[in-house]
């Protein structure tokens, strides 16, 4: 993972990305009240940056209510599949019965339809139909909530859009037989304890463009790009000369190749970094993890060394 500190271009590496849009502070306590009639969570992740889009407020929420989790990686199909397939062991492995974890893409029409069955198996007292099998989805903006809300309901129920924070009010509906689904808005939460995560968060549209400028989080990401997936950079921006050596020069490189360019001639790097940012999350460069298990562990060891 990048040490943010060690980058040149970083005025301030001890800024803190924060984005809490005030409808949150409700939607937090419209699910802890819901959560006393829930069943299940579906913890909805983005599989590009699993623990980086969990909420932390989700786990307590959940813990306090001691339901069980089934954690979906949406977006697989844009995420690296041997990281994937790491993640899932990862949460199986700590899961303790209580948490299950799937990864799946809501472009693939039978994905969604796992979850149901997922469900079940976590909560064996609904099995018996006597009662109905009360899931409750959640998770931060834009990882596909909604978009798994309509699938697995077959139509439109939820609003969709490539903004975060586009759901605003927690909604429930009858599944099928036996089966209710309640979707509720993004919740994001108050301080995000590791920066990196911010700059996940905002590569992956999770937190508005006015958190941190695009071309700051451009520059992280190319960073991190760089040091996994120069080939894919390369091959997309027909990079002849090699690897750029660093961010700042792989902003440049894409300029060229894009022909982002100011009136007076001058390389236009913010039209560079949205090229790079709008690549990534559409999947334009190839399928991409920003964290391991590995950089997660690396990750949290470094902070608690800093400090004691």
């Amino acid at each position: 993972m990048p040490n943010l500190s060690l980058f040149p271009w970083q005025s301030n590496p001890t800024m803190s990305i924060q984005w809490f849009p005030g409808h949150m502070t409700a939607a937090r306590r419209n699910a802890a009240e819901a959560l006393a009639q829930t069943d299940v969570v579906v913890e909805v992740l983005d599989a590009r940056l699993p623990e980086a889009s969990s909420n932390p407020m989700i786990r307590n929420l959940r813990e306090f209510r001691q339901r069980p989790c089934l954690k979906v990686l949406n977006k697989a199909d844009l995420a690296d599949p041997a990281v994937t397939r790491a993640w899932l062991g990862f949460y199986r492995e700590r899961g303790g019965g209580n948490v299950n974890a799937v990864a799946i893409s809501c472009r693939k029409s039978g994905d969604p339809g796992k979850l149901p069955g997922l469900c079940r198996r976590l909560a064996p007292h609904r099995n018996d139909l006597t009662k109905p099998l009360r899931m409750m989805i959640m998770g931060i903006p834009n990882v596909g909530k909604s978009t798994l809300m309509n699938a697995l309901l077959k139509k439109r129920v939820a609003a969709v859009g490539d903004e975060p924070a586009v759901t605003k009010a927690q909604q429930t509906l009858r599944l099928g037989p036996g089966m209710i689904l309640t979707d509720t808005p993004g919740l994001m939460w108050p301080k995000i304890e590791h920066e990196t995560d911010g700059y996940m968060l905002a590569a992956s549209h999770a937190i508005g463009i006015n958190a941190v400028p695009e071309e700051e989080v451009a520059l992280f990401l190319g960073a991190l790009l760089l040091a996994r997936y120069g080939a894919n950079l390369a091959a997309r921006y027909r990079i002849d000369d090699g690897v750029p050596p660093d961010a700042v020069a792989l902003l440049e490189a894409i300029g060229k190749s894009r022909g982002c360019r100011l009136r007076g001639g001058g390389l236009d790097r913010r039209k560079a970094a949205r090229a790079l940012l709008t690549d990534y999350r559409s999947g334009a460069l190839g399928r991409i993890s920003l964290e391991t298990p590995a950089s997660r562990a690396a990750l949290c060891s470094a902070e608690k060394r800093n400090w004691t």
